[in-house]
Formats: C-alpha cells, sequence, structure tokens
C-alpha cells in the first residue's frame, strides 16, 4: 500500500508519518510537505532512513507537481493534513488561507480522481479538519457530526469549504473519503504560535503572556498521540463517507489553562510560585473570536472504541518536559521570520 501524508513534517502530520512508519513497516509512506515555516524536516530524524519512508517536497498548491506525484507513485491512499492552520495569521492574510486550504485540497482530489478513476477499491482520500467550522457555543452544548457548519474566522471558513468540497467529490463522483473534526490539539514538535508552546518559550524567556480578551474562552483539548492514535483506527476501520469528531473530553478556559501552565513551570524552573503567572498581560480581543468549542467524540468511541488515554494533566506536563529538554528546537524555530510575525502579531 502507497500512503501519502500531506503536510507530514509539520506538527500532527510528523506524529502521524512516525505512528505509521513504525507500526505499518509493509507501508509504503510518503510524506508531501513544502516545509514552510511550520514543516520541520527535524520533527523525523528517527525515521528519515527508514526503508518504508520517502520524503517528497512539494506544495499542494502546485498542480503540475501534484499532479506529477500521482502519476509516479500511484497513492492508494491519502491522509490530509497540510493546512495553513493559525486563526491569527488567517485574519491578517486571509487568500493564503483559500490558496492552500481550499485549493490545494481540491488538487489533491482532483489527482487522485484521475489516478483512481472507476478503481475505487481499496482506495481512501482521509481529511483533517478541525471542530472550528461548527462556529461557537454557548455555555452549554457540544459539537457532534450533524452540527451544522457556521464558521467565524477566515480560517475556519476555508477548512468549511475544504469539507464541503471532499463530500461533493463524494458523491458526485463516488471518491471513497472519510471526514474527522479534531479539537485543540497540543503536545511535542508544535510550532510555537499557539498557546501552550508559545507561553512555554515566553515563560522560559521571561516574556509577556498574551491573553485575549477576558481569558474566558473555552477550548476542548487533545494530545497528539491520542489523535494520531484515533487517525490510525479511523484510517483503518472507519466507514466510507463518514465523519468522526475527535475531541479529548478535556475542556479548559484559556486563562485557567495558562495559570495551571505558569505552575508548572516555575515548579519546573525553580523559580518563585506566582512569578510566571506575573507575565499574563491581557490585550485586545481577537476579531470574530469563538467562545466555546466543545467536541462530543461518542460516535468514534461507539464504533470504534477510541477514547483518549492522556489526562491534559499528564499531557501537559509531558508536553512541557519535552520543550524544556529540547530547547536547540524551540531556539531554530523562533527565530528569523517567526519573531518578525511575532512582534506585528502581539506588538
Amino acid at each position: 500500500m502507497n500512503i501519502l501524508i500531506t503536510g507530514g513534517a509539520g506538527f500532527i502530520g510528523s506524529h502521524i508519518v512516525r505512528l505509521f512508519v513504525k507500526k505499518y513497516p509493509q507501508y509504503q509512506v510518503y510524506n508531501l510537505d513544502a516545509l514552510t515555516y511550520a514543516g520541520n524536516l527535524e520533527n523525523l530524524k528517527d525515521i528519515e532512513h527508514a526503508e518504508n519512508y520517502t520524503f517528497l517536497k512539494g506544495d499542494i498548491n502546485d498542480t503540475a507537481r501534484i499532479d506529477a506525484l500521482f502519476e509516479k507513485f500511484h497513492f492508494d491512499k491519502i491522509i490530509h493534513l497540510a493546512a495553513e492552520s493559525h486563526v491569527d495569521r488567517s485574519i491578517t492574510d486571509p487568500l493564503a488561507f483559500v490558496k492552500t486550504n481550499v485549493i490545494g485540497t481540491m488538487n489533491l482530489l482532483n489527482a487522485s480522481k484521475k489516478i483512481w478513476k472507476d478503481n475505487l477499491q481499496d482506495k481512501l482520500f482521509y481529511h483533517i479538519s478541525t471542530d472550528e467550522v461548527y462556529g461557537t457555543l454557548g455555555k452549554t452544548g457540544f459539537f457532534t457530526e450533524t452540527t451544522s457548519y457556521d464558521p467565524n474566522s477566515p480560517y475556519s471558513a476555508s477548512k468549511a469549504s475544504s469539507d464541503h468540497f471532499v463530500r461533493a467529490y463524494g458523491e458526485t463522483y463516488g471518491l471513497p473519503y472519510i471526514i474527522t473534526n479534531c479539537s485543540n490539539n497540543y503536545g511535542p514538535n508544535q510550532f510555537p504560535e499557539k498557546l501552550i508552546p508559545l507561553f512555554v518559550n515566553n515563560i522560559i524567556g521571561n516574556k509577556s503572556l498574551p491573553v485575549y480578551g477576558d481569558g474566558k474562552y473555552t477550548r476542548d483539548w487533545l494530545y497528539v498521540i491520542d489523535h494520531a492514535n484515533a487517525i490510525d483506527l479511523v484510517f483503518h476501520k472507519g466507514k466510507n463517507k463518514s465523519t468522526y469528531n475527535i475531541g479529548g473530553f478535556n475542556e479548559w478556559q484559556n486563562i485557567d489553562l495558562v495559570k495551571l501552565l505558569c505552575k508548572i513551570m516555575d515548579e519546573k524552573l525553580s523559580r518563585q510560585v506566582g512569578s510566571s503567572q506575573n507575565l499574563i498581560t491581557y490585550i485586545k480581543d481577537r476579531p470574530g473570536h469563538d467562545k466555546r468549542y466543545a467536541i462530543d467524540a461518542s460516535k468514534i468511541n461507539t464504533e470504534l472504541g477510541w477514547k483518549p488515554l492522556v489526562t491534559f494533566e499528564q499531557g501537559l506536563e509531558m508536553t512541557i518536559d519535552w520543550y524544556l529538554g529540547n530547547r536547540e528546537w524551540l531556539d531554530s524555530v523562533t527565530s528569523g521570520k517567526y519573531r518578525e510575525y511575532y512582534i506585528n502579531q502581539y506588538n
């Protein structure tokens, strides 16, 4: 089986690539990544010489490159993770998100349709999406697989559009597909523009911790290894033309999460208790900021037997330990253009 994993040098993608390369030596795993700011081959150093692994540099926006790769390798199944994913960046440059998340997905769909033609047996287009396509929740309730789409940011709108195109290709052309919508991921190798690695890095450097608005925005958090295991399960046992929501059953208000993070970091760095919390700085709220996300993951639990195995407290401590033990990695990814972006974004 030839499996194409797009965005495999990124945060979630690198964990999927590693899992499949190590767990399934009989599969040929191809990692397609453009190596933009968030793609880092250092994430995969431990498996880069594996016999069943091949890295392919390429941009899913490059139609000719995508078509040529499909012609050459005849991929049987695709796990599509490549995406622009940071809401703040989507507000600054929404067109970049349309290009990658919509047009890039279309390029992959068209290439799949062309190569597979009428031979669709044992083929699969597995599209990884987000809970943000559902919009925002009030104080109660959960997103389910039948929740109506109501995206509020350019990022979530672009992901919602790509979800619709995947389903449309399934209905119009019979393309076998599965879509999963996940909650906020965290864990090792996450680029420090997202909340947890950003704040870990800032605490190390005694920099301010920018919290939007009143900080009372609620998110469901999912440890990336739990997510990787869920993707593995859906890939092998999920039903064609199905959607599965993958969540951590783990809601936290941002400000409570940040305070817990500060407490753990003070302990790890042998600092006076409360010193990191003094770095918290409330900043102007983000436009279109969704108040609450919460996923009902009972379908994947009932049908496939999946549930998260790592508690948030366990996962957060393991994540912090990884970043503290890999400061060279942190330094290498927080240089150059990222610093310019950080200054412009958070002033």
